[in-house]
């Protein structure tokens, strides 16, 4: 795959994943739609359009994906949107794409990665830009929520790294979506006296996994085969600067100077690290 290719998938597959940040905090915060709910209606719409996306390509689903990577994907989608019940959309997207940064370094460090000088620079400076943005001001977030986003976080990251073993992508997304949706029934029957299907954030939640869940991750897993591990936890720092805009934009969070500075840092030492496998390095 290109470089060109690789790149433009990952900034899309970023802007998705921020996009999931914003339309679940707007949902469990201006609507009535409960947690369990806009988690079912999530997976379900998400496994839909990965479905037909297959079934247009002439593709079956039925053998693609596993019951341990949907178990991931179900934890991942649960632990996020009852996280977003008590946590800003900011804070939220740090807790999250730390923990899944956390997960795959550590994972290829294990493996035998090394970052060589220009990349720990570059990380460096991204996770820099990232506190800057973030902590200086910011309250210590609700205890149950923090635990949940980084719950969340180390279940994407092990996720992200299933889905590097090759294989079609979108079909095993779609069979991994599909075989998840059993988990989010029960716990949307588990949750039944506290359901609450309000339209918009029915709205909300289809949006989610439809658009930012199923060709977010469809998308992502696309882009994946041309990234190394450490380089795929390194790029999602991008996401928190994404939702944090977006944040300002539709949740009234105010773009400042520090906003500005800390976005350049990240989205710099994002291009440093993958900046060097394009060289070949």
């Amino acid at each position: 795959m290109s470089a060109s290719r690789v790149l433009l998938l990952t900034v899309v597959a970023m802007l998705a994943f921020a996009a999931n940040s914003l339309l679940c905090r707007i949902a469990l915060r201006e609507t009535g739609i409960d947690a369990a709910s806009f988690t079912t209606l999530r997976i379900a719409s998400g496994a839909l359009v990965l479905w037909l996306i297959v079934r247009a390509r002439r593709g079956d689903i039925g053998r693609q994906g596993s019951w341990g990577s949907a178990a991931a994907l179900f934890v991942y989608a649960a632990a996020f949107s009852y996280a977003y019940l008590s946590l800003p959309a900011a804070v939220g997207a740090l807790l999250l794409f730390g923990a899944v940064q956390a997960t795959m370094i550590g994972y290829g460090l294990v493996r035998g990665e090394r970052f060589s000088g220009r990349q720990t620079v570059g990380l460096v400076l991204a996770a820099g830009g990232l506190l800057g943005l973030l902590l200086p001001g910011v309250s210590a977030p609700p205890l149950q929520g923090a635990v949940l986003m980084i719950v969340a976080g180390v279940a994407w990251g092990l996720y992200s790294l299933r889905g590097r073993r090759g294989g079609d992508p979108t079909a095993s997304t779609a069979g991994n979506f599909v075989r998840a949706l059993p988990f989010a029934l029960v716990l949307s029957l588990s949750m039944l006296p506290h359901a609450s299907l309000a339209a918009d954030g029915v709205l909300y939640a289809l949006a989610s996994g439809a658009l930012a869940s199923g060709l977010g991750y469809a998308i992502w897993y696309a882009a994946l085969p041309g990234l190394r591990a450490t380089q795929a936890a390194t790029v999602q720092l991008s996401v928190p600067v994404i939702a944090a805009f977006g944040g300002a934009l539709f949740l009234g969070e105010a773009i400042t100077l520090r906003l500005v500075l800390a976005s350049v840092a990240v989205l710099g030492g994002i291009a440093l690290v993958i900046g060097l496998r394009r060289s070949g390095s």
